[in-house]
């Protein structure tokens, strides 16, 4: 813990959770992480080094070992997410005021790539917790930061961003899951699915419609909760069995007529949705670094494979076919990380990344799949084979190109924001 500390000083200083209610609204507005240096530059700070330097080496020596018994069972990895806790690897976003570090956006991201590079699966149990937290930080006063943001500093604690449902994935204004205002309290019905953390949640974010009125407008008809896992009617289902990332959990929640009081209510009633949008400016950028950390294990793999098998008297690496698909991976990975730092550096100075960070996940995901499967391809018939590691990067990548965001919303939100340019 000596090492979270001595990050918690220097620059890591400057956030700090606002006080009152009513600056709840304005801080979501303006809600921006820590702000950047101007000017250009590649070159990463010395802490942004010791970041790098100390989620590469527990990724490498800790959880790439544990990734394949992980991926077989199924288990939940919580022993490693309890050691990146330890490390500081863990809930980087939340306020130095709430007992966290305050870490940009661009900080998170050199971590996650680095945790990625181990295990997808352990590094999306991981970030599920900035996403669940996201809505709360930028928009929860001071005494749901403190309640919900500081326990999770003191001891390794999941959280869950609840939002899709069996029927409303990408069309989020489809939600149907119900709270009604009685007396001080909401109770809500409904149904959530595929909530990562879903079984493993101390709380949730919870995105619910409270105007019956099915011409309302999203932008009015939803309002965001906190839910305490242990409430009363919360009941969450079976563990999914998926394709990849298998030791993330991923379940169904039910409400019953679940008991939520209004100081759960973020910001205000008819907030939620803009609430639950804008925490994706802050969360994209790292899933993106999370898709470029897989690609990256890939193109390692593939090349020291193509550096030690050979065919026809010579290493496959010397021949042009092979060599020019390993090109062409070490261009998709340098892109694909520059796209996730712009998007970063880009929430970080303040401004509206929506454009960028949309770029940045839809890039990056294309780019871990297409990885993945030239990974395979270069290994030939053992790539098909569960003892190399690069079929589980294929299955692992997948989920890249569906989560936080389908690959087709970025392009219409893309779309969107170009064409808008235009118009103004």
């Amino acid at each position: 813990m000596l090492f979270t500390k001595v990050l918690r000083s220097g620059v890591l200083a400057g956030l700090r959770c606002q006080s009152t209610s009513a600056q709840a609204s304005a801080k979501f507005a303006a809600a921006t992480s820590k702000p950047g240096h101007g000017g250009f530059s590649f070159e990463l700070t010395d802490q942004q080094k010791e970041f790098q330097e100390l989620s590469r080496k527990f990724a490498r020596e800790e959880i790439v070992p544990a990734a394949p018994g992980y991926d077989k069972s199924g288990e939940y990895p919580f022993p490693l997410i309890k050691r990146a806790w330890e490390l500081g690897l863990i809930n980087g976003h939340i306020p130095e005021d709430c007992g966290g570090m305050g870490l940009g956006i661009f900080d998170a991201c050199i971590i996650t790539e680095e945790l990625a590079y181990g295990c997808t699966g352990v590094q999306t149990a991981i970030e599920a917790n900035s996403l669940g937290q996201m809505p709360v930080i930028i928009a929860g006063n001071d005494a749901q930061q403190k309640k919900y943001l500081g326990r999770m500093t003191e001891e390794p604690l999941m959280c869950a961003y609840c939002v899709t449902e069996p029927g409303a994935g990408s069309d989020v204004a489809g939600i149907m899951t119900r709270a009604v205002r009685k007396g001080d309290d909401y109770v809500i019905n409904g149904q959530k699915m595929w909530i990562t953390n879903g079984g493993k949640a101390n709380w949730y974010f919870l995105l619910a419609r409270t105007e019956a009125d099915p011409k309302c407008p999203a932008s009015k008809a939803f309002t965001g909760f906190i839910v305490d896992a242990d409430t009363p009617g919360l009941q969450p289902g079976r563990k999914e069995l998926n394709m990849g990332q298998r030791c993330s959990d991923t379940r169904g929640i039910t409400f019953e007529d679940v008991v939520v009081p209004k100081e759960n209510v973020l910001i205000e009633e008819g907030a939620g949705f803009k609430i639950a949008m804008g925490a994706f400016d802050k969360t994209r950028p790292p899933v993106a670094a999370g898709a470029t950390g897989l690609a990256q294990r890939a193109l390692d793999e593939a090349t020291k494979y193509a550096l030690e098998r050979k065919t026809f008297g010579s290493l496959i690496a010397e021949h042009q076919a092979v060599s020019f698909i390993l090109a062409e991976m070490a261009m998709k990975v340098e892109l694909a990380r520059m796209a996730y730092q712009r998007s970063a550096w880009e929430v970080d100075m303040g401004h509206r990344n929506t454009y960028y960070a949309s770029i940045a996940k839809a890039f990056a995901g294309d780019i871990a799949n297409q990885c993945a499967s030239d990974a395979v391809q270069i290994f030939g018939g053992n790539g098909f084979n569960s003892e190399y590691p690069v079929e589980k990067l294929m299955r692992d990548a997948k989920i890249y190109q569906i989560y936080e965001g389908t690959a087709q919303i970025q392009r219409l939100i893309i779309s969107r924001e170009h064409l808008g340019k235009y118009k103004q």
